[in-house]
């Protein structure tokens, strides 16, 4: 009796350790919901749903985007915080998750310890831009006039604590440079007060700039990222004329904490195939967008080093939201 009494608690043990592969196993047996922070129809949001599109194929369940905009990101990634780890919901990451900690009094949220970053899929660089007909044709002679006349110039931003804020301010600090702030609503509007001379220079992303630069309407020193980028390539990079200047605004799929790491590995693997098809690749990096493809073991390092740089940006631009 007891002989079979230890064979039966013995087979029970061995099932229940093999629930998990063959859970595993029969995921995703419905719709995956993803959440993305921002407003439909956003940069953010058109990434997501191309992503979206792929993992639905690739999985062979739904993929929905569930858009919770608001607080900068906050309100989405505090719901994406407090899911079940259960493989049935997912988020779009963006650079806010290394922002918001520190450019806002409280955060619902720990950047670190409530997600589980699955794949690092895109970086969106800022392009450093004059007006067309500027003076300037190197980040070298707009660094020398700058510093010739601390004080003096205005630059633009699509408003306090946003990316080409941030990114001004680090550009600032390690330029050398004295210059003084003139927030805007967004990142049109930096364009517009280029183009119009209230500023006389300005970070947009990437994805904004490209289409006037390639018009002739304004005229890019650098790009922000470590090398140049594919949509403007005779454009040579900011870190060119300041050593060690490299800012990009990045996109991934997280996950809620204590998600299953196979779940995590296998769309770690499908977001790899898809990013490697050439035609997806080229449709995704027209607009100045790069693909990462970071995996699911080097995107937490990843995320460590971008809260320590978004730290000091936040710290020198001064910026707090309550």
């Amino acid at each position: 009796m007891r002989r079979r009494h230890f064979l039966a608690a013995g087979a029970t043990l061995s099932g229940l350790g093999a629930y998990p592969a063959a859970w595993a196993q029969a995921w995703p047996a419905r719709p995956i919901k993803l959440i993305v922070p921002f407003i439909p129809g956003s940069a953010p949001d058109v990434l997501a749903r191309g992503l979206s599109e792929r993992l639905s194929t690739a999985l062979g369940q739904p993929v929905v985007i569930d858009n919770k905009p608001g607080a900068g990101g906050n309100i989405g990634l505090d719901a994406l915080a407090k899911s079940a780890g259960d493989g049935y919901t997912l988020g779009l990451g963006t650079s806010s998750v290394s922002i918001n900690p520190y450019l806002y009094k409280k955060v619902p949220y720990d950047p670190v310890n409530d997600f589980t970053p699955v794949h690092l899929t895109y970086a969106m660089p800022h392009a450093l831009i004059v007006q067309a007909d500027s003076p300037y044709k190197t980040v070298s002679d707009l660094v020398r006039a700058l510093k010739a006349e601390p004080g003096k110039y205005n630059y633009a931003s699509g408003g306090n604590g946003s990316g080409a804020h941030l990114c001004a301010e680090l550009f600032k600090s390690m330029a050398g440079v004295d210059v003084v702030h003139v927030p805007y609503r967004g990142a049109p509007e930096i364009i517009t007060a280029v183009i119009g001379g209230s500023a006389l220079f300005g970070f947009p992303t990437l994805s904004t700039a490209v289409p006037l630069v390639k018009g002739g309407k304004i005229r890019a020193l650098g790009v922000t990222g470590p090398k140049r980028n594919a949509a403007l390539p005779d454009v040579p990079t900011v870190s060119q004329s300041v050593p060690g200047f490299d800012v990009v605004s990045w996109f991934g799929i997280l996950a809620p904490a204590r998600f299953p790491p196979e779940m995590a590995r296998r769309i770690d693997q499908e977001l790899q195939k898809a990013l490697a098809e050439p035609a997806f690749r080229d449709k995704v990096q027209s607009d100045g967008t790069e693909i990462v493809g970071l995996g699911h073991q080097a995107f937490p390092d990843y995320l460590r080093q971008d809260l320590q740089k978004w730290k000091r940006a936040v710290e020198l631009s001064g910026a707090k939201v309550d």
